[in-house]
């Protein structure tokens, strides 16, 4: 997202703190329901899904939400009786939240992501409904189903429950910690990281290699296993927990629909349920995946790789990848470099991008976009270079696979 229109989210999110606030010195014996609520709506990320880019209303609805089947908008969750939930139940925030079912019986498209939803638990979501009553009413009618036929047929989804859903709260696992069930009741619930994380069939539904990484937008959201070449396995907790709480480490630098992640959900949070996060997230095995071997430097598309990444990239990415902490991501033993799907590295190098800035970590360096000066097969020989050097081992890249990219992104 444009930093400018990061800018109106973060105006409508302090608004929206403003507001309940002010309900708070109204109802002062609501204050520990309403922060709580307040905390887990945060936890959710709901703001960055239901506030429209440009707006100044928070959680009002209409942000075109992108799937393989075309685009669904989110609805009004502000307390808005009209347009709004305002008019619901509890028992029936807590059906859309848990089962998919909308106020009328109507399935819910899974672009929400009640999948994840459904593990959290009932007075979890009592507490979100009390502090989403909090917030300013807003009269904004959506129509979400934007999806073109045979897509917008909602009673499809109940077939498509049988085949991927499984409703039911989170259950502690006894064998664990206490932070390593909060962890995995955050990220498996509330974090729904796995919506973006996971790989998706024809269908639409999550491909059993869970958290193995998964392509979103012509992105590429990476592994999350202890996988050490293209998952977190090398990282530290300490790590995990900079990242999600600055996007930034000496790693890294949080990007593209992470950087809106970070920004209004992880960077908000607690450290003690981010640590628990960490803790779950560096618990999950890694799933058998042998390394290619690298690319010789001696092949024609390493040598001109070479040179181009000496000409444009090793100002800020050093000369052996190292990067420069905290302001330009480290490209040796990266993997995001060094993912199966090279979309994320491709997109970057053709359109540039801006990394997230943080309360913690205000600067958010940017990288410019090559895609005026390098043709697709200079770019296809810089990645192949970068993804088979210094220790890092991936597949090269070729200049179809460029072009491929380069058009969707031409039309945004």
């Amino acid at each position: 997202m444009h930093p400018i229109m990061r800018g109106f989210i973060r105006t409508a999110v302090f608004a929206a703190g403003l507001s309940a606030t002010a309900a708070l010195a109204q109802h002062p014996q609501d204050y520990e329901a309403i922060e709580r609520g307040r905390a887990l709506v945060t936890a959710g990320d709901c703001v960055a899904c239901h506030t429209p880019i440009g707006s100044d209303k928070p959680f009002s609805g209409g942000r075109a939400i992108e799937t393989p089947f075309g685009n669904i908008l989110s609805p009004n969750i502000t307390p808005d009786r009209a347009t709004g939930i305002g008019a619901w139940s509890d028992e029936e925030f807590v059906r859309a939240m848990q089962k998919g079912v909308g106020r009328e019986g109507e399935h819910l498209f899974p672009a929400f992501p009640y999948t994840a939803y459904t593990k959290v638990t009932r007075d979890d979501l009592l507490a979100m409904r009390t502090y989403l009553k909090t917030l300013e009413p807003v009269s904004n009618a959506v129509e979400p189903n934007q999806l073109p036929f045979p897509f917008n047929m909602r009673f499809l989804q109940f077939f498509w429950k049988t085949l991927f859903f499984t409703p039911g709260e989170y259950k502690p696992d006894p064998e664990k910690t206490a932070e390593w069930n909060r962890g995995a009741y955050l990220v498996e619930g509330l974090g729904h990281c796995a919506s973006c994380h996971t790989g998706k069939n024809l269908l639409g539904g999550d491909k059993s290699a869970a958290f193995q990484g998964g392509a979103l937008q012509n992105w590429f959201a990476p592994n999350l296993t202890a996988d050490e070449r293209v998952g977190i396995g090398a990282w530290s907790q300490d790590e995990l927990v900079e990242y999600l709480k600055t996007g930034h480490t000496a790693r890294s630098a949080a990007s593209g629909p992470m950087s809106e992640v970070v920004e209004f959900q992880t960077s908000q949070m607690s450290d003690g349920d981010l640590k628990a996060m960490a803790i779950y997230l560096k618990d999950m095995a890694a799933a058998p995946n042998k390394a290619p071997t690298p690319l010789s430097p001696d092949t024609a598309a390493m040598k001109a790789g070479a040179a181009l990444y000496m000409d444009n990239c090793q100002a800020c990415h050093m000369s052996k990848g190292e990067g420069v902490e905290k302001l330009f991501p480290r490209l040796a033993g990266s993997a995001v470099v060094q993912s199966d799907d090279p979309a994320t590295l491709l997109r970057m190098v053709l359109q540039g991008a801006r990394s997230v800035a943080t309360d913690a970590a205000p600067t958010g360096p940017a990288m410019p976009a090559f895609d005026w000066k390098l043709t697709d097969a200079q770019i296809a020989a810089v990645i192949t270079y970068v993804r088979n050097s210094w220790g890092n081992a991936a597949g090269g890249i070729d200049a179809g696979r460029v072009a491929k990219m380069r058009e969707p992104l031409a039309k945004e």
